[in-house]
Formats: structure tokens, C-alpha cells, sequence
């Protein structure tokens, strides 16, 4: 059976002449793509740096019979530093809250998304607690008996980044960020007075990141 060129009909033609161009343009979108890819493994990104410099305690208190109603209020000062040298970095939809013995112990507070650029560190310093937020009967006890010392509580924040690549922007990739914190509220001296019962807590540590 004999096969047919594009050219050997008027109508075979001409829809070749239809099908050449999108042929044409996913040529173009696979080296786009391929370039894009090759930069990316070359430049190999790494993910963002985060610290948890201090904290301002201004209330932590639990009542209720059990003991299951939190009042408390922290403003916390997060850093994060971007090593890239040749990538930016966007942030979109962040949140953070603070947990205790693994549970979770504030409302969830936005952080405004922002941009970061090539070895540029970024400061937040988000609010966060809340008034009569319901927690288990099982961490009051253990909260009680914490205060008078140390309370180990951890700061999680989580949202989506993309990496920017010259004028390439990626598609979205979550970021979890994990930072425990040692508070002795039960020692005066390990803070220092900033207002009518608030007290600045230096912590300096590094937290975990995973994207």
C-alpha cells in the first residue's frame, strides 16, 4: 500500500500546513522546559534557614475544673535566611502556632506573604495566643506544674513557597518549620521587663525545615 505524503493532496496539505505550527511550539515549550530544568539542577537550591530569636511573654495561665481553658499571649521573633545565591524565594499563606506536649495550644496567626531575595534574612515577629482557647484536661496538670520553671513549648509554622530562578517562578511547595523553645518563666533573671507584666525571653535556636 503506498503511503501518502503531506504534499501529495491538496487537503493533506493543508492540514499539515495546521499541524506544522503546533509542532513547531511544543518544540519550543520542551527546550524551554529541558533549560529550565538543567539551571535547576545546576543551581541545586537550599531550602531557607530559620531561627527563633525570643520571645515576649505578656500571659500564660490555665483555670477550669478540669483544668482545660488557656489564656495566653506571645510575640515571638522568627528569622530566616535565604542561602541562595542566585534564588529567591516567595512566601505565600503562612501560619504559625505553638504547641505543648504536642498539642496544639494557640489560635493560628497569618503571616503576610513576602519575597526574599538572593542571601537576604527576613524578621517576623507574629503575635500569638489567645483568650479561653479550649485544650485537653491531660497538658493542664503538666502546664501547672511547668510554670514555676522551664515550659517547653514548640513553634510551627507551615504555608507554601516558590523558588525564583531569574524570571522562572516554580509552582508551590510546602514548608514546615519546626522551633522548640525554652521558656523559664519561673527565673525573673532569665528575662528581661519589657512592660506591665511582660517579660523578653532570649532564645537564639535553630529550628528544623522541611519543604
Amino acid at each position: 500500500m503506498a503511503i501518502k505524503e503531506c504534499g501529495s493532496h491538496h487537503s493533506h496539505s493543508s492540514g499539515c500546513r495546521k499541524f506544522f505550527p503546533v509542532i513547531i511550539l511544543f518544540v519550543i515549550l520542551f527546550v524551554i522546559i529541558l533549560a529550565v530544568f538543567l539551571v535547576w539542577v545546576v543551581l541545586q537550591p537550599s531550602k531557607p534557614r530559620f531561627s527563633l530569636e525570643e520571645a515576649i511573654v505578656s500571659n500564660f495561665n490555665i483555670s477550669g475544673n478540669p483544668l482545660n481553658i488557656l489564656n495566653s499571649n506571645f510575640q515571638v521573633s522568627i528569622s530566616s535566611e535565604n542561602p541562595n545565591d542566585k534564588i529567591g524565594i516567595y512566601y505565600d499563606r503562612l501560619n504559625v502556632y505553638a504547641s505543648y506536649h504536642n498539642q496544639q495550644i494557640t489560635w493560628q496567626t497569618a503571616i503576610s506573604p513576602t519575597y526574599q531575595g538572593h542571601k537576604e534574612t527576613k524578621m517576623w515577629s507574629p503575635i500569638i495566643g489567645g483568650n479561653s482557647v479550649p485544650v485537653s484536661s491531660v497538658i493542664g496538670l503538666p502546664i501547672v506544674q511547668d510554670q514555676p520553671g522551664t515550659i517547653e513549648l514548640t513553634l510551627y509554622l507551615f504555608g507554601q513557597i516558590r523558588w525564583k530562578v531569574g524570571s522562572f517562578i516554580t509552582g508551590e511547595y510546602h514548608l514546615h518549620v519546626n522551633c522548640p523553645a525554652s521558656i523559664n518563666v519561673g527565673n525573673s533573671a532569665a528575662g528581661v521587663m519589657v512592660g506591665k507584666n511582660a517579660m523578653k525571653y532570649r532564645i537564639a535556636k535553630p529550628c528544623s525545615v522541611d519543604v
